[in-house]
């Protein structure tokens, strides 16, 4: 007979599983773990039950767009405990974050972040009838220099006192997840991983993106579900710092990209010197010296692939980039291939309606037009379709499709009653 706290443990790793493989199940790694998951999942609930689990090889490459990140992808195995240890601990924290903290949580998000600060601005500008200060701070290399041991202090204390306190927490075995939550942290992927691509790739990326060239005992790879947890908790409390010591309530943080509202320009000054001091002593964290922007609010903010103007907001100048580089890289590829399959199409559709989808929110009708009728090629327009409204674009075989079947549903009936 199992206990329950193990019960629960492999009840909560079949739900990881699920989590995991969202849109994850054509990768390689995720069918090969499928092929007998049951058998797997139940290796790995062994594993880690008897503290014997052991992180597998990381795929470590380098991508370009956005901007260039040099990312560690877990193997699939591994993922599923990155969402066992999501799922144990970020409620936990989710209580104690901020509002105004915006990356990786339920209901936030960047359009949820670009509204609350669109919020602040005008709140603190009366509508834009007086003068208002944003000041934008940027860690220098967030992830490559976060200390592993004092984030790791951090998530121990905080079950620590919720076990003092009698919390839900004891619905789990704390001293299990701790232990994975050790497993996770204490791992260097540098160690243990396959490149993927050439040493070209990594030319031009600055020392502070790269966990090859981190301190020791500093970093977290970029592409795991716990790094983006993690990067919450650890400025978790720098963000109550802001609100309650300092005293700036319309502040708001994606990651490391922070913004503060401010009526007063020399007040937010100081602010600077104190988040520098609080960062520097308590996370042996340093502000980007060239990422310290403070101007007026009518000047415009440039925030999370937007630019913030009074009553209105705009897309960003990265955004616009890499829509047109996605159309022109369709382009090309139609043009080379002459057709394209089904799969092709469908994934040209995703791509053009997740730009779109993003766009809409914002005065970008003009832009979306501009976007689709000047630069997507005829060749492409052959096989999707688009509205008046410039906010999707659709495949015409799955539309046709659907109207032939509509089409003959009458004369189905007509037969019927006849």
């Amino acid at each position: 007979m199992k206990s329950s706290t193990e019960s629960v443990l492999l009840r909560d790793l079949f739900t990881a599983y699920y989590s995991a493989r969202k849109n994850k199940r054509n990768t390689i790694n995720a069918l090969k773990f499928e092929l007998e998951y049951e058998k797997n999942l139940f290796a790995l609930y062994e594993e880690i039950k008897n503290r014997t689990y052991t992180i597998g090889p990381s795929t470590c490459f380098v991508v370009k767009k956005p901007v260039k990140r040099e990312i560690f992808a877990a193997d699939f195995r591994d993922r599923i405990v990155h969402h066992l240890i999501f799922n144990y601990i970020n409620p936990i924290f989710e209580k104690h974050f901020i509002k105004d903290s915006y990356s990786c949580r339920i209901g936030k998000g960047t359009s949820y972040g670009i509204e609350r600060i669109d919020h602040f601005i005008r709140s603190c500008s009366e509508n834009y009838r007086k003068n208002c200060y944003v000041l934008k701070l940027d860690i220098s290399g967030y992830f490559m220099s976060m200390d592993r041991d004092i984030l790791y202090t951090k998530i121990e204390e905080k079950f620590k006192n919720i076990s003092v306190a009698g919390s839900s927490c004891q619905k789990f075995d704390a001293d299990l997840v701790l232990y994975l939550v050790k497993t996770v942290v204490s791992n260097d992927p540098t160690k243990n991983c396959r490149v993927k691509g050439k040493r070209e790739d990594w030319i031009g990326m600055p020392k502070s993106k790269s966990l090859f060239c981190a301190k020791e005992g500093k970093g977290f790879p970029i592409g795991n579900l716990t790094s983006q947890l993690f990067g919450n908790i650890y400025l978790d409390e720098f963000d109550h710092f802001v609100q309650e010591k300092l005293g700036v309530k319309r502040y708001g943080r994606y990651v490391d990209d922070m913004v503060f509202v401010h009526c007063d320009k020399e007040f937010l000054k100081t602010v600077i010197s104190e988040a520098n001091d609080y960062l520097r002593k308590e996370l042996t964290l340093t502000l980007h010296p060239r990422k310290i922007h403070l101007q007026e609010s009518d000047h415009g903010v440039s925030f999370l692939g937007t630019f913030i103007k009074p009553r209105r907001i705009y897309i960003g100048k990265r955004v616009k980039g890499n829509f047109y580089g996605k159309i022109k890289k369709w382009n090309e590829s139609i043009r080379e291939k002459k057709n394209l399959n089904e799969k092709e199409i469908e994934s040209f559709v995703a791509c053009m309606n997740s730009y779109l989808g993003t766009m809409k929110h914002y005065n970008s009708y003009e832009l979306r037009k501009k976007m689709l009728d000047e630069n997507v090629s005829e060749e492409l327009w052959q096989y999707v379709g688009n509205d008046e409204t410039y906010e999707r674009v659709v495949y015409l075989h799955l539309v046709f499709g659907f109207l032939s079947i509509v089409s003959i549903i009458p004369c189905c009936v007509n037969c019927i009653v006849s």
